[in-house]
């Protein structure tokens, strides 16, 4: 590696490292001003108001977005164009987050009066606790920082990384204080895998037994092949004659079956099938099912359906199955 390239590299270590110290020492800062913020967005009449501009700003912006998907709803609200209609989003009650580097920006100081007419309590996410957003705040929460992580200590960095990280906390104990549930969060994410992983069971993108390929352990070696090249899914069941799952053979196997000596493809499918296989049921979370694929040693691609009265084989699961599109 070139010495520059060395040192670019350290940089960032650098710059990462400043950042998560930061953040270690905010949140060894926190006290009672943090449970105070959490009871006021708690009793909140209506939603959370989070206003900014600048690199605070776009915090504030990602933080409306997160306290929106967890239970508490939120807005966005930019400090300069507040002032030009955008104060209409308020009603009584409202509470606002407001952040501020400094603690005295300006765009938001011209805003306090108003915060206090639509009776807004203020928490101050700021990086001077003796500013004048910090006095006139109903509860204060310190974001300070030592200094930025970039080499010129100019850039905010460490101080915007702290603000994001004090909002995800609050956001965390509001899901904690709710007994806000992984089924609500699903609600408010039907879109993308995360939804689909929330939301859709192993039944819905299954393949069904039907278009599987089977085979009973007696059976060669040379059936199940020519069943799994009809049906490409990446494996075959072994069953009993009754449909109980007894066993899986993947591609993955029959490649490590051709090396060995022998007329292979007359080998019987018990030989060569890995029994009392790993199977996932049809009301099982797409997410679940993920973990039993991915969260193990060795990770495996396709799981076996069974049903969970009579243990026969309903159907077959393909991770591929589980992170194709789904355009309905």
């Amino acid at each position: 590696m070139s010495k520059s390239n060395q040192n670019s590299l350290e940089t960032g270590r650098e710059a990462m490292r400043a950042e998560a110290t930061a953040i270690e020492m905010a949140a060894a800062r926190l006290d009672a001003s943090f449970t105070a913020a959490v009871d006021i967005i708690l009793s909140a009449p209506s939603k959370l108001v989070i206003c900014g501009i600048g690199k605070s700003g776009h915090i504030g912006a990602k933080l409306a977005a997160t306290f929106s998907s967890s239970g508490t709803p939120s807005v966005f609200l930019h400090a300069a164009e507040a002032i030009h209609g955008d104060l209409g989003v308020y009603q009584p009650g409202d509470p606002t987050v407001v952040l501020s580097k400094s603690g005295s920006t300006a765009e938001v100081l011209r805003l306090l009066p108003f915060f206090r007419k639509f009776k807004s309590p203020v928490i101050a996410i700021v990086g001077n606790v003796d500013s004048p957003i910090a006095e006139a705040a109903d509860v204060v929460i310190d974001a300070s920082v030592e200094k930025e992580a970039d080499p010129l200590n100019l850039m905010p960095t460490s101080s915007s990384t702290v603000s994001l990280a004090i909002g995800d906390a609050l956001a965390a104990a509001l899901v904690k204080a709710r007994d806000f549930t992984a089924e609500e969060f699903a609600t408010f994410h039907p879109g993308g895998q995360l939804g689909r992983n929330l939301l859709m069971t192993v039944r819905e993108v299954m393949h069904p037994v039907e278009r599987v390929a089977c085979a009973q352990a007696e059976e060669t070696l040379r059936e199940v092949v020519i069943r799994m090249t009809r049906a490409p899914l990446g494996a075959a069941c072994v069953v009993s004659a009754s449909g109980v799952l007894e066993g899986i053979i993947t591609d993955g196997d029959i490649r490590r079956i051709l090396s060995d000596d022998g007329d292979i493809l007359a080998k019987k499918v018990g030989e060569c099938m890995t029994a009392s296989p790993i199977s996932t049921h049809l009301g099982m979370s797409l997410g679940e099912a993920v973990r039993v694929m991915e969260d193990r040693p060795s990770q495996i691609s396709v799981l076996p359906v069974v049903d969970q009265v009579d243990g026969k084989c309903v159907g077959l699961l393909r991770l591929h199955d589980v992170y194709q599109p789904s355009f309905s």
